[in-house]
């Protein structure tokens, strides 16, 4: 729903503050209740480094967060930008500093020669950031190069899940420690910055000091869920509020389904089925039995009835031939042209440019998610930790120097809704972008030059915002989301954001083929017990002594 959608952005992350060198495990943030040596963060200094917060009043979202269950909230949204933006910080915040940067950018990197977006920006921080946006999907291998020649920049971008090959927790010593001016009460003199959820700042802490600036955060981000065409269903008078089990999916799914009329109820919707029957969609999730075992997600009993479930409705011709063939590329085709009216999806795919697709498509195409369906009417759905990207100064740069970065920094994390939020994310108006209903909307060069590379150093918290004038999607969604976080709960060792043993990082894949090989009905649910006895010799019970021992020392997470 947020303007941002990138792989893996949202769903990865953390909260706590468990930093470990060696030993196969590097976790950027997690909760440590003792202290065992270099690499761990205690309770007692993590009430210490975490920045006070003050939550910003200056502009008020139309539809405002919803507090839910757990520390869990949905995020602030906005069915037009304020026509009068309020002004959030005062003078100008650089001191007329030069600052190398780099950041990924999954896209065309735009040219920096007479990019007017890049000359706004940097006039109105009263610095110069020199963007050098690297190619988001071979990030992995840039990184490596830069810390091994020592030749990093002054600010750099590292989303959590290109940390596991830089052996971090060591690594993070090359940037500087951002304690001593931003911990506790020191964090009011960028009050934008300290308006960033106490729950993202914990994620920027490793080896008992705060080195990030959190990026692309939310207060409540899940794997995925399960949408329905509204349209569809309203033409057979059925209300999807009236669906809560799987039982009554199964029934709406004979009813939908008319092959002659081209039409399937079900795309592969197996790992949304996760959260009914409380598996992990992660492969590399583990939970914690009712017994107080740990056990992974493979050995969940619920894994097992959602794979009974989905090959049922397989051999009863309920599920789509192509996503029986595993085709995912047309997934969204299929739900938007009607031939399957339930599917599974990240949140981010119910967003403005969905529904101009779909109404493309057919013009009463409506989607909605089924509020959160239960074994037992007692929904419960697991959250992802709530940011996975983060930006660090270099140790090198002095103490003026860290100051001037992150006045900076207080400018480009204004909220939505803001002066410098259309600055920082527009560039100049009637050049880069001009407001279209209310919404600012890139021009033609605006499209060109404005990228997502100052974002990547820090941001607001991310709200939900209309896309393609479809303001509806936005009042839809909220109410959704509103909903859900009712029903947030943590999973085991969540936001600890482990990296385990290289020695295990192949022996899931066998597990992989095999559930689509059964979930498709290519084989009988009987050939599970076989490939999980074959898992778990293979490295799976090494790997839940690795966890036992993690829980030992620094607890779950939860």
């Amino acid at each position: 729903m947020n303007s941002f959608d990138r792989r893996r952005l949202l769903q990865l992350g953390g909260l706590g503050a468990l930093s470990i060198a060696g030993g196969g495990l590097m976790s950027a943030c997690g909760d440590a209740k003792t202290s065992s040596g270099p690499g761990t963060t205690t309770q007692d200094q993590l009430q210490k480094l975490l920045p006070a917060y003050v939550p910003n009043e200056l502009v008020k979202a139309d539809i405002p967060s919803v507090q839910g269950a757990n520390g869990f909230f949905s995020n602030p949204a906005f069915l037009k930008y304020p026509a009068n933006p309020v002004t959030t910080t005062s003078g100008v915040p650089g001191k007329g500093g030069s600052y190398t940067t780099m950041t990924p950018l999954w896209g065309a990197i735009p040219s920096a020669s007479g990019n007017a977006y890049y000359a706004a920006v940097n006039k109105a921080i009263g610095a110069t950031l020199k963007l050098q946006p690297a190619d988001g999907s071979n990030y992995d291998k840039v990184l490596p190069t830069l810390f091994a020649g020592d030749k990093l920049p002054d600010w750099v971008q590292i989303p959590s899940w290109n940390m596991g090959n830089l052996g971090f927790a060591d690594a993070v010593n090359k940037f500087a420690d951002l304690g001593p001016y931003l911990s506790g009460d020191a964090i009011k003199a960028y009050p934008n910055l300290a308006a960033i959820p106490t729950s993202a700042w914990q994620c920027c802490i490793w080896n008992g000091k705060l080195f990030g600036l959190p990026v692309y955060y939310s207060g409540a981000t899940i794997a995925g869920t399960l949408f329905h065409r509204k349209d569809i269903l309203a033409k057979e008078g059925i209300n999807a509020d009236d669906i809560k089990n799987p039982d009554d999916l199964a029934a709406l799914g004979k009813q939908l389904t008319s092959a002659s009329a081209g039409r399937w109820a079900f795309d592969d919707v197996f790992d949304s089925l996760g959260q009914i029957y409380h598996f992990p969609v992660d492969p590399n999730r583990w939970v914690i039995d009712e017994s107080g075992k740990i056990i992974h997600r493979y050995e969940t009993p619920g894994i097992l009835e959602a794979l009974n479930w989905y090959q049922a409705q397989v051999k009863a011709g309920l599920v789509h031939p192509d996503a029986l063939a595993d085709k995912k590329e047309d997934a969204k085709q299929r739900f938007w042209s009607g031939k399957v009216a339930i599917t599974g999806d990240g949140p981010g795919a119910w967003k403005g440019d969905d529904a101009k697709s779909g109404k493309a498509a057919n013009p009463s195409y409506d989607r909605q998610a089924f509020k959160l369906l239960s074994l037992d009417g007692k929904p419960q759905i697991w959250m992802n930790p709530s940011a996975g990207m983060y930006s660090f100064l270099n140790a090198k740069l002095s103490g003026d120097q860290i100051k001037e970065c992150l006045a900076i920094a207080n400018y480009l994390a204004a909220p939505y809704g803001s002066a410098e939020y259309l600055t920082v994310n527009f560039g100049v108006p009637g050049t880069d972008y001009t407001m279209v209903d209310g919404n600012p909307v890139l021009t033609e060069r605006g499209s060109k030059e404005v990228a997502t590379t100052y974002q990547f150093l820090v941001t607001p918290i991310s709200p939900t915002t209309v896309i393609a004038n479809q303001t509806q999607v936005v009042k839809d969604y909220a109410a959704w989301e509103a909903d859900m976080v009712k029903y947030a709960a943590k999973p085991a060792f969540y936001g600890m954001n482990v990296t385990e043993p290289a020695q295990y990082a192949s022996i899931n894949q066998p597990m992989v083929d095999l559930l689509k090989d059964i979930r498709y009905g290519r084989k009988p649910v009987s050939a599970y017990a076989e490939g999980l006895k074959t898992w778990k010799a293979q490295g799976g019970d090494q790997l839940r002594a690795f966890y036992e021992d993690i829980r030992s020392k620094y607890g779950t997470g939860q």
